[in-house]
């Protein structure tokens, strides 16, 4: 009688056979075939994104420069520091500037010497005071970026993943902060935290007002990732993988950091790339109105507060700030359009 495993139509029956091997090795020079990890896949996605990958390599590029600035500068001669317009044993022997304190030369005094051109009135190298300027905004949004997004991580899934009462009060403490008008009280809460720990009448430390500005910043900015995060986190928590680990017996802790967390990665890297270019507008902006960093200080806010003073003198002095500026936002934007891409293929542009 035939067995029913070696009946026609009930599949090949070199499956059973035992002396056949069913998962022969690779011949000589082939690759075995093997599962990749979302992580991978979400690589090689990225890789043939030539869009993300061309933004990957520019925003490199500046936090590249920003560390280099020290070594930039002094390839380049100058200093974001110097008055070269009024340093009289400068002047005399290289005048940037003429009488009436405007650029020699063209295009705001672009030559060997100042590569981008000088400030009118003062004389400063502009391509000094920029790259300082970049140095001074890419490790201040950074740093508060991270701070943010761990912030909003940390509260979005403690509300999202307990539920009842605790994620009402989060919610409720989300809410209080979100009625802040954001832009007011970023002017406002830079002089008040400041005068709590320096007199009015002394000037306050460098140091200090990048701290005030982490601190306002921070405290002031964690709310949209939290809601981000508690709304991934609520429908994540009702999964079958996650009732499966309550079933085995897995701590709350283990939950979260094995089955939960994982799964938010992909909008935690979406989210970051928009927050960083927000929150260095943010920098700039506190600058430019005056809360933020002061003279001397090199921030990309202060180059627009000067090139604004500047605007009908020396219009040229906006060039290089803006269009730096303009780039590096627009890179980081398409940066996590491709990123977000990459990890949700339906989402593709």
């Amino acid at each position: 009688m035939t067995s029913p495993a070696k009946a026609e139509g009930s599949g090949p029956s070199i499956a059973l056979d035992p002396e056949l091997d069913t998962n022969p090795e690779p011949a000589k020079g082939e690759k075995s075939l093997e599962g990749r990890s979302p992580g991978q896949l979400m690589w090689q996605r990225f890789k043939r994104d030539r869009t993300g990958v061309i933004c990957a390599c520019v925003v490199i590029f500046y936090f590249v420069i920003a560390l280099a600035a020290p070594l930039l500068t002094k390839l380049s001669g100058t200093n974001p520091y110097t008055l070269y317009g009024q340093d009289p044993t400068y002047a005399e022997a290289n005048p940037v500037l003429d009488d009436f304190g405007l650029p020699l030369g063209y295009f705001g005094g672009v030559s060997g010497d100042h590569w981008f051109g000088v400030e009118p009135q003062l004389g400063r190298d502009l391509f000094a005071m920029l790259m300082y300027g970049m140095r001074t905004s890419l490790f201040m949004a950074v740093g508060v970026t991270v701070l943010v997004m761990f912030t909003g991580v940390l509260i979005g899934l403690i509300g999202g993943y307990a539920g009842g009462r605790t994620d009402y009060w989060v919610g409720r403490v989300t809410d209080f902060f979100l009625s802040f008008p954001t832009q007011l009280f970023f002017i406002a809460f830079m002089p008040v935290v400041t005068s709590f720990f320096v007199d009015p009448r002394e000037e306050t430390p460098t140091y200090f007002r990048a701290l005030a500005i982490l601190i306002v910043l921070w405290v002031l900015g964690w709310m949209g990732m939290a809601r981000l995060i508690r709304s991934t986190v609520l429908s994540l928590r009702e999964r079958e993988f996650v009732e499966a680990a309550k079933v085995s017996g897995a701590s709350p802790w283990r939950i979260v950091r094995k089955e939960i967390l994982p799964n938010v990665v992909s909008p935690i890297l979406v989210q970051f790339t928009f927050q960083l270019p927000s929150t260095i507008l943010t920098i700039a902006f506190l600058s430019f109105a005056g809360v933020g960093f002061v003279e001397p200080t090199p921030d990309w806010g202060r180059l627009f507060a000067a090139a604004s003073n500047y605007a009908e003198q020396d219009p040229a002095f906006m060039f290089f700030p803006g269009l730096a500026l303009v780039i590096f936002i627009l890179c980081f934007n398409l940066l996590g359009d491709s990123v977000r891409d990459a990890f949700d293929p339906k989402s593709g542009r």
